[in-house]
This record gives structure tokens, sequence and C-alpha cells, in this order.
């Protein structure tokens, strides 16, 4: 019998990339999204597109709803959906902050609460939540972005010993620095947030920072780096805990456990150019 696969965030970069891979390796994918125009080509191979904003409550409904109609189980949960509001804390607004929660906190935790039910009535499924290397360390200008990474780890941390009994395994993946629309989108935010204000000169690196290593001239990793380590987790029998796919995420991991904060705070403002 085939798999059935739900991915989210999945009109581009990792999420797309994962739905081929899973398509490819003969599982029955679900890619949710909000932009179906952008998942032609991914309909035609065979995946079902189905459309789902995190936000609304009922859209995730309709599309869980429409699987389990379907296909009557969901056996592995990827929640990649997810997006970065940057600039100065002081300046963001709160509903602007809670937009970002929203999204990459509730909305995950959402779609969870939805698949759970038909995981333990099939006495198995896999949970695999993209976080991101952003959940164990803190950077200028991104702390609501971090703050909703921290979040994913704490939450998934916690549900992997709440659900394993039923058979359900609770991966965290972390990547590093992938070269996505992720940067530029980030950067972009800093830009809106500080231009005009008493932090547009300090965030004038992070800007650069971003937008360079994120359009191409950087040294970063592809999408298909974090989409295999997602398959990997997916099949493996006996799956990691935690990986950390992606340029810089293994050192990250290592010298944020390590370092004293005061050296990696002066590091940290040096690698972001503030």
């Amino acid at each position: 019998m085939k798999k059935v696969v739900l991915v989210t965030g999945a009109s581009s970069g990792i999420g797309l990339d994962t739905c081929y891979k899973f398509l490819e390796k003969g599982f029955i994918v679900y890619g949710a999204a909000r932009r179906l125009e952008n998942m032609q080509e991914f309909a035609e191979k065979g995946g079902h597109a189905v459309y789902m904003d995190l936000t609304d409550k009922k859209s995730v409904d309709l599309c869980i709803n429409r699987i389990k109609l379907e296909q009557g189980r969901v056996d592995i949960l990827v929640n990649n959906a997810g997006y970065a509001a940057g600039g100065s804390l002081e300046e963001i607004p709160i509903d602007e902050a809670r937009c970002q929660f929203d999204v990459n906190v509730f909305g995950l935790m959402l779609v969870i609460q939805k698949v759970l039910p038909l995981m333990r009535e099939q006495g198995e499924g896999r949970i695999i939540n993209v976080s991101s290397i952003a959940g164990r360390f803190s950077s200028p200008f991104l702390g609501w972005y971090h703050a909703s990474k921290y979040s994913v780890e704490a939450l998934s941390s916690s549900l992997r010993m709440e659900v394993a009994s039923f058979g359900i395994k609770v991966i965290l993946i972390e990547p590093g620095f992938i070269r996505t629309s992720w940067g530029v989108i980030a950067a972009d935010s800093i830009s809106k947030c500080c231009t005009g204000g008493p932090y547009e000169k300090s965030a004038a690196g992070s800007i650069e920072f971003y937008k360079k290593n994120y359009c191409g001239k950087g040294r970063i990793s592809s999408p298909s780096v974090v989409s295999s380590c997602i398959v990997k987790a997916s099949c493996k029998k006996h799956p990691g805990l935690r990986y950390n796919p992606g340029k810089y995420s293994k050192i990250l991991v290592l010298i944020t456990r390590f370092m004293p904060l005061r050296v990696f705070d002066f590091l940290c403002k040096i690698f972001f150019h503030v």
C-alpha cells in the first residue's frame, strides 16, 4: 500500500522540491499551499495540489478532510510552511509579530491537531517539522522569526514524547542557509521596517548580507539538500530526532552549545555585518 504524504508550503523552494522527491519514490503526495498556480506541473506529474492557508482554520479542515475522504489516512506530515518578518524589535508592529506566529507556530499546530487523530487510528505516522537553525540561536533584526522557530523546537520536543506511545514519530529538520526566496523576503522586510528609523544604519549590513547570499552569489546550499533529508527521515526505519542539513547548520549548533554568549554576540554581529 502506497503511503500518503502531506507537505505544507509546497508551492516553491524546499516544499515543492520535497513533493517531487516523494513522487519519485512512489508516494501519494498532497502539496498544500496558497499559490496553486505554481503547482500545475506537480499536478500534471501525478501530485495532488490542494489549497491551504494556515491562518484560516476552515481551509485547513477542508484540506485534511479531502485527504481523509480520498485516501483514508495520512502517513507522513511535513510542516514546511513559514516565513520571516524582519526588522528591529522596537519597530516591528505587534500585529505583524502575531502574523509571524500565526503561520510559523499556530498554523503548524493546527495542521498537527487535525492530522493526529488519523495517525492514532492508524497506529503509526511521522510528523516532520521543518524548523531552522534559527531555532538554536538568535541574530539581529530577525527576533520574531527566531522566537517562532524556538517555539517550533519546544513544541516538537513535547509532542515527540506525548505521541510516542501511539507509534507516531516526531522529527525536526533544522536547515542552515538555503538558497530560496526566504532571504530576499527577510531583507526586504528589514529594509521596510528600519529605513528612516534609528536602526537604519546598523540594519544596512544585515540587509546586504541576506541579499548577497540569497540571490545566487553566496555559497549556500540548494533546497534539494533539505528535501533529500526530509525524504530520508521519512523512509528510515529508525530516524534521528534532529537533522541539520545545509550550509553552516552543524557548525552553528556546535558554536551555540559551547561558545560563551558574549563571544557569540560579538562574532554574530561581525558575521551579519551589524
